[in-house]
This record gives C-alpha cells, sequence and structure tokens, in this order.
C-alpha cells in the first residue's frame, strides 16, 4: 500500500487526500491565505491518521457498551463516543469510522484559522463547518424517489455532519435500505446512526433477500457471523412500506433522544423522513421543507 496522497482536483479548489480506504475531498471557503494555510494543515494532519486507527483496530473492532473505552487516538475515541449512546444494539466503533475520521481531518482544516465554511468528505460521509449566517447545500444519496437531492444547511441548524448508509454502500448492513441519510451534530453521529437505521430497514426471514455471513465475505470484519445483505428481490409495495415503516421508527427515537436531526429512508422507490430537512431540488432557487408526518 502506497503512503498518504495529496493532489488537487481538476478544478484547483478541491483537495484530494488518499490513504489505503481513506479517500477524502476537501474544500475551504474564505480568505485565500487562510485557506491555504487550512489546506497545509489538512496534509500534515492525513499523514498519521490511518496508521493510528491501525494501531487500536483489534478493539475498535469491539462491540461498544454504555461504558466508553478509553481509545488512545483522537479519531479513535471519536468512534467510541458516537456509539456509546447506541450501545443498547449491536454496534461497533467501525460503524462510526468513515464520519470519524471526517470530523477528526475538520479539526484539522479549522485549527486556529478563519474560514466562511468548509468540508471534509469521506467517500459520501461528511463534516462540514458553517460560519456565522452560512449555509451549504449538499448532494444526498438515494434520491429520484420524488425527494430532490440536494439538501440545504443553515449554521443556525446546528448540523456539523451528514452521513449515508445502505446495502448498496461500501459497507456491509444488516438490512435492506437502498439508502438511509441521517444530519447530526458530528459526521461520526451521523455515520453511526445512519448504520443502525439501516439495518433496521428490514424484512427478516424474507426469500428474496439474499444474505452472507459478513465473515465469509470479510475475515476481519467486525460484524462476525452476522448474516449481511448481499442482494435484494422483488418486493411487494406493502412489504417495503413494511421494511421502510421499521426503520422510521428506530429514527425517530433517535430524533426524540436526540442522537439525530433528521434521516431520510430510501427502499425501491418509496420513502420516508423524520425529522425536516431543508430539500432544494437541482435547478430550483426555491427552497421546500419535507417533514415526516
Amino acid at each position: 500500500m502506497n503512503g498518504p496522497q495529496a493532489h488537487w482536483l481538476e478544478d484547483g479548489r478541491r483537495l484530494h487526500l488518499n490513504h489505503g480506504p481513506i479517500d477524502l475531498i476537501i474544500e475551504a471557503f474564505g480568505d485565500a491565505d487562510e485557506c491555504r494555510a487550512a489546506y497545509g494543515q489538512a496534509v500534515a494532519r492525513f499523514q498519521t491518521i490511518l496508521q493510528e486507527l491501525v494501531d487500536e483496530l483489534p478493539e475498535l473492532r469491539r462491540p461498544a457498551s454504555s461504558r466508553p473505552r478509553a481509545f488512545a487516538g483522537p479519531t479513535a475515541r471519536r468512534m467510541e463516543s458516537a456509539v456509546v449512546p447506541l450501545a443498547k444494539q449491536f454496534i461497533t466503533p467501525m460503524a462510526a469510522v468513515a464520519g470519524s475520521v471526517a470530523d477528526e481531518m475538520l479539526g484539522a482544516v479549522l485549527a486556529g484559522r478563519r474560514l466562511d465554511r468548509a468540508y471534509v468528505n469521506n467517500g459520501g460521509d461528511s463534516a462540514i463547518h458553517l460560519g456565522n449566517g452560512r449555509s451549504m447545500t449538499v448532494a444526498i444519496a438515494g434520491t429520484g424517489h420524488g425527494l430532490a437531492d440536494r439538501i440545504t444547511i443553515r449554521a443556525e441548524d446546528g448540523i456539523r455532519g451528514i452521513a449515508t448508509s445502505g446495502w448498496r454502500g461500501r459497507s456491509f448492513s444488516l438490512g435492506i435500505a437502498d439508502a438511509v441519510t441521517v444530519l447530526a451534530r458530528t459526521g461520526a453521529e451521523a455515520d453511526a446512526a445512519a448504520t443502525l437505521i439501516a439495518n433496521a430497514v428490514d424484512l427478516p426471514g424474507h426469500g428474496a433477500i439474499e444474505r452472507m455471513p459478513a465473515r465469509d465475505l470479510a475475515p476481519d470484519s467486525d460484524l462476525g457471523d452476522r448474516l449481511v445483505t448481499q442482494a435484494v428481490g422483488a418486493l411487494s409495495s406493502g412489504e417495503i412500506a413494511a421494511a421502510l415503516d421499521r426503520g422510521i421508527a428506530v429514527a425517530e427515537e433517535f430524533r426524540r433522544h436526540g442522537l439525530i436531526a433528521a434521516s431520510a429512508l430510501f427502499l425501491a422507490g418509496q420513502a420516508r423522513i423524520a425529522g425536516h430537512m431543508a430539500l432544494v431540488a437541482p435547478n430550483e432557487k426555491s427552497r421546500k421543507e419535507i417533514a415526516h408526518a
């Protein structure tokens, strides 16, 4: 495996950092000198972040409990902090790894800097910074079902993390959601919650769903022998609705307890919304509020 790589994308505005499984796009907005310094800080922090995680990987793959463990690395501590409030269900800190890396790297970008806005996108799971009065419009996955594919986040919303999970994504899922997008206070919290909500969108024992033990697909998976979804066949409209209802119940519970701000769940042409999302359709200037009843 090559060491940490850094280069500019063709637009000359976005920094691309890659090392093994970590693939980041970073963009900062504001004074040119401040942005230049912020990018330099990001490159410097990126040099060791993967090795720090590897050093603690065996324990990071073990299930969380209500008693937080004392990890050495700051990213590992972010991961643990995100999953402990959710530990009534099976979850390991690895459920929050992408969002935690995004949070940690955003912290490096912002340290001592004065930026209007910034984001770190880690394979679709993002951490964002918004100065007073600022907003950011970002793409979300799983749309095409009558919802827009852009969401506008304002500084006053208190949302600084966005994450998406589902069986079609790059990580394993126990459920059948095409995609579950979560908005939360941090990328780590959004990542962990999206994982569990996506797991809950399910039809246990359904014959049209193909599953395999995670260990058979990845021997070192933190999911062990748990069955992960590999294919979803034809489902009736009622079955799709029932699976989404299972997921929205978990999403609403998380929202009531202040663990997430909002969530959008997608499966086979149907969708559910928990909380409020300010969605902006492509090429539309107006914004509309869509809320789950």
